[in-house]
């Protein structure tokens, strides 16, 4: 079993115009966008010096036909692929891309939780190149979940990845947050999804120094703001929005 098992190790935005995903985002975040060099495929990676953050591709004409929007995918590392996939589906969950092989890379699937949110499995050939250090501007530093029944979807991701449930945090109206980690270390949060979103979904939030200076590239760049600046526990300032092309995204910083 790998130190990464249960670890977020890729995220991957699915997009309608790649080239304007590329540069909403290299503006936005700070991210470089550099060619794979995978052959046969248009593949981009969004880099922070030599270190690669995520990837960007062009949202396959089979997804888009079946009704699939601009979107990101986070790649959760796991031991087994093809079992982790069965797994899903004994659970109540549904398998939407069967476990396939990426030549030199590695074996992923693309599945959907019992509620719909969909996320990616991932085993690589190898072992992941050394991350930068947590909270680096440019990284992506919390994955969240919104969930129609919070405890079940919890319960869920527990049992798949060997999440432990953390600290949850009263959010008055908007219910519990309820945090979940792996091995003491926090991971991410999961909420009720809030009535304008229109289906359970996770999210990702890319580090910047500035969260008003964030909301000022973004919407410089095509993009719109839906919440933010706001203050969360622990003194870290969010910002949630869509990109151009309509994909939700969201960024956090230490300071407004």
């Amino acid at each position: 079993m790998s130190a990464y098992d249960g670890q977020f190790i890729w995220y991957e935005l699915m997009t309608s115009d790649s080239k304007a995903a590329q540069d909403f985002y290299s503006q936005t975040v700070g991210w470089d966008p550099v060619d794979s060099g995978m052959p046969g495929m248009d593949y981009t990676l969004f880099k922070i010096g030599e270190t690669s953050i995520a990837g960007v591709m062009t949202l396959p004409d089979e997804v888009a036909a079946a009704g699939g929007r601009p979107g990101w995918l986070g790649y959760v590392a796991v031991e087994d692929v093809d079992a982790k996939a069965k797994d899903f589906e004994a659970a109540g969950g549904v398998i939407h891309h069967a476990p396939d092989a990426i030549p030199g890379i590695g074996r992923f699937a693309v599945v959907g939780d019992p509620q719909g949110a969909v996320i990616c499995l991932f085993r690589g050939d190898g072992e992941p190149p050394a991350p930068l250090p947590k909270d680096s501007i440019g990284t992506i530093g919390w994955d969240e979940l919104y969930a129609d029944d919070l405890d079940p979807a919890l319960a869920f991701y527990c049992e798949q990845f060997g999440w432990e449930k953390m600290d949850a945090v009263d959010m008055g109206p908007m219910g519990l947050y309820q945090m979940f980690g792996r091995n003491g270390t926090a991971i991410g949060g999961m909420m009720k999804r809030p009535d304008q979103m229109p289906a359970p979904a996770w999210s990702y939030y890319f580090i910047v120094e500035s969260a008003e200076a964030a909301i000022a590239r973004a919407t410089s760049a095509g993009g719109q703001i839906v919440n933010g600046p706001m203050e969360v526990p622990g003194g870290m300032w969010i910002v949630q929005g869509l990109d151009p092309q309509g994909a939700f995204f969201a960024v956090v910083a230490a300071s407004k």
